[in-house]
């Protein structure tokens, strides 16, 4: 099935997550983001003003990341994070669990950790996507993860912060996807590179992904489309995951 550019972009979270971007970078994220009517820009929490002014008006939405990258910022941080995050204009919460605490088993932790971001969030007309960091889990953790982000009330789940030992892969993709009611969203990041990627993403059914190759990815979308050959995939091969 023929799909348009704009259905690509609106699949982007594009990624302005580096620690050595300066506010310039973050502007030029900005405008790639605006030029192609991108679904967000996922920024560090710093970048938020920026963001906020950058993307008034439009249909970009602004994001940024919460207890990033590694998860371990007590519940108290994430949530007063979260809560100057949404102060600022802060439309979309990418947070980290807590990932010792899921690999201990410690459930109720992890599940108590997301409600309250989701509960803030929502508060506010906000969304909560949650970061499970796929390489240091088990597929019985990923899948639990799923099921404890869903019942805590997370708008998405998500596979990595682009900061752990591997990236997305097709296969936990597929996981999360199963593991999860139609009610929440998948989110694939890490590795993502090209548009091959986010249309294997996006046939196992990923709402979203975050890249900073968008420029890249976009104008592939456009070479294709202007040659009619832009569409749907069915066969699916393994992502590469890894930085």
């Amino acid at each position: 099935m023929a799909i348009t550019p704009h259905d690509i972009a609106k699949m982007l979270d594009h990624s302005t997550l580096q620690p050595f971007l300066t506010e310039e970078d973050i502007r030029k994220g900005c405008e790639l983001a605006l030029k192609y009517d991108c679904a967000s820009v996922c920024a560090r929490p710093c970048d938020v003003p920026i963001l906020a002014e950058m993307l008034a008006g439009s249909d970009v939405k602004v994001c940024t990341v919460i207890g990033f990258p590694h998860g371990g910022h007590q519940t108290a941080i994430k949530v007063a994070e979260a809560q100057l995050a949404l102060d600022q204009g802060c439309v979309e919460l990418d947070m980290v669990i807590n990932i010792g605490k899921m690999i201990a088993g410690d459930h109720a932790y992890v599940k108590n950790e997301i409600k309250q971001i989701a509960d803030l969030a929502h508060s506010c007309g906000a969304i909560v996507k949650v970061i499970l960091e796929t390489c240091y889990l088990t597929d019985e953790q990923k899948t639990a993860a799923c099921r404890l982000s869903e019942e805590a009330g997370a708008d998405f789940v998500k596979t990595s912060t682009g900061y752990g030992s591997k990236g997305c892969t097709i296969d936990d993709l597929k996981l999360m996807r199963a593991a999860v009611s139609a009610n929440v969203r998948v989110k694939g990041s890490g590795g993502i590179r090209d548009l091959d990627t986010v249309l294997s993403a996006r046939a196992v059914g990923a709402s979203r992904c975050g890249v900073s190759a968008t420029a890249k990815i976009m104008e592939e979308a456009e070479k294709r489309y202007a040659e009619g050959t832009l569409c749907e995939v069915e066969s699916l091969t393994e992502m590469s995951g890894g930085y």
